[in-house]
């Protein structure tokens, strides 16, 4: 994605406090990108070799999400060096719960794009435009939840949720979740303009119009962009690494599985939270070129 600017840049700071030009934008997925619950983690190695790792979530008093601490050693860098925007499928409530190291982003990417948050706070005319948009294109969230209520089995959902009014979701019971049933929803969603991705212990049903690029292509807009890099594991980031100019996904999740690839894309052979440093590694030096 390239974005024209027209502002010089003012001479460089001395290099112990020099800051990256505002027109380099790092736009990435936080779960199982960034960050990772427990059972993510894919620690392989033998116990007393295992990272130190950093909780950056506490839900419900019990901590949830971790990096490694080189990982927050390096986003808190790059915060300094670019402007980074967490890009998260995450509704606002959820993202506020996560502590990232380094200086907090003036700009945030919730609920697939959604929400664009400024200093925390959701911009309501891109709310607007998002909510207009997904009135013209698909079918409406009710019918969405009707088809889930109808066709699921207690037996393998543990839970039903909306997120913002926008999008639903699934929390299964993976090993009980039948292929077959995750194939015809697939399908009659596709028919009404709805992307189903299977996230973990989550199946999400989002509309094809909310994506995290167009988010991301407006913050780019507002910044003056001129170089955007991505990272992200889902189906869901899919569209986010495809606009962006240079872009990484990790060893593990449902690109990986589909071995999903683009000309402009890195993949890295790293899984767990093992690739949550290593794309922050990318991510630093591609801003320093």
């Amino acid at each position: 994605m390239t974005i024209p600017t027209s502002t010089a840049l003012a001479s460089e700071p001395p290099a112990a406090t020099k800051v990256a030009p505002a027109s380099v934008l790092v736009a990435s997925d936080l779960d199982r990108t960034l960050i990772y619950s427990s059972a993510a983690l894919a620690l392989g190695m033998p116990d007393a070799q295992a990272p130190r790792l950093l909780c950056v979530e506490v839900h419900e008093s019990k901590p949830l999400s971790y990096m490694t601490e080189d990982a927050a050693d390096l986003l808190a860098r790059l915060t300094g060096e670019a402007v980074f925007v967490p890009t998260t499928t995450r509704t606002r409530k959820q993202y506020q719960r996560i502590q990232l190291p380094g200086t907090t982003p003036k700009y945030a990417i919730c609920a697939n794009g959604g929400h664009i948050l400024v200093d925390g706070v959701t911009d309501a005319d891109w709310h607007a435009s998002v909510l207009r948009r997904l009135a013209e294109e698909c079918a409406p969230l009710s019918e969405i939840r009707a088809y889930l209520t109808a066709t699921t089995d207690l037996s393998w959902v543990r839970k039903h949720r909306v997120a913002e009014d926008l999008f639903a979701y699934l929390v299964v019971e993976r090993e009980r979740l039948p292929e077959e049933w995750l194939g015809r929803f697939g399908a009659w969603a596709e028919e009404r303009g709805w992307t189903v991705s299977l996230q973990g212990r989550k199946v999400y049903a989002v509309p094809k119009p909310l994506t995290k690029s167009a988010a991301v292509r407006e913050v780019a807009r507002r910044i003056g962009a001129t170089l955007t890099l991505a990272a992200g594991d889902s189906l869901l980031d899919a569209d986010l690494l495809l606009a962006a100019d240079r872009a990484w996904r990790p060893g593990h999740g449902e690109l990986a599985d589909s071995d999903w690839t683009a000309p402009h894309l890195d993949v890295l052979a790293e899984r767990g939270v093992a690739a949550g440093e290593e794309i922050l590694r990318r991510f630093r030096a591609a801003v320093a070129v």
